[in-house]
């Protein structure tokens, strides 16, 4: 249940229901080692000093 209620917040700051629309932050790492090469990206939302990410 509070993981939904979470989801629907952040949608609702995302489309600019409750004033400017928050823009996210995507990074990308690409890795070269000896194991071959490997990506990783992230997303990070923030608004003032609350801030929520997710790193694949």
């Amino acid at each position: 249940m509070r993981v939904g209620l979470v989801l629907v917040a952040l949608a609702l700051a995302g489309c600019g229901a409750d004033g400017e629309p928050i823009r996210p932050q995507v990074n990308t790492q690409v890795t070269i080692g000896p194991d071959g090469v490997s990506t990783s990206t992230g997303v990070r939302i923030r608004r003032g000093p609350v801030s929520v990410g997710v790193q694949l």
